[in-house]
């Protein structure tokens, strides 16, 4: 998952642009509810972030944090990954 499919799909649950879709925006201000909260969460697993955590996510509803969350949850899941 990259930052920018984040930030697509966030943009999509709102019906915005991407490009409309700041760091600091606050999601819940900007509408994302629960049932949209828990579609992106499901979308995110199916993707392959199983480490996807919709009360982390809950807790702190700013496109930032989320990327950063995401982001270090994808990274831990890649570790002790034997090759």
């Amino acid at each position: 998952m990259s930052e920018e499919q984040i930030v697509a799909d966030i943009a999509g649950a709102l019906g915005m642009a991407p490009s409309e879709v700041m760091h600091d925006l606050d999601l819940l201000d900007a509408g994302l509810d629960s049932i949209r909260l828990m579609s992106l969460v499901e979308k995110w697993r199916s993707a392959g972030s199983a480490h996807v955590d919709f009360p982390v996510l809950a807790s702190d509803p700013v496109v930032g944090r989320w990327i950063e969350v995401l982001l270090s949850s994808a990274d831990d899941a890649g570790q002790g990954v034997v090759s």
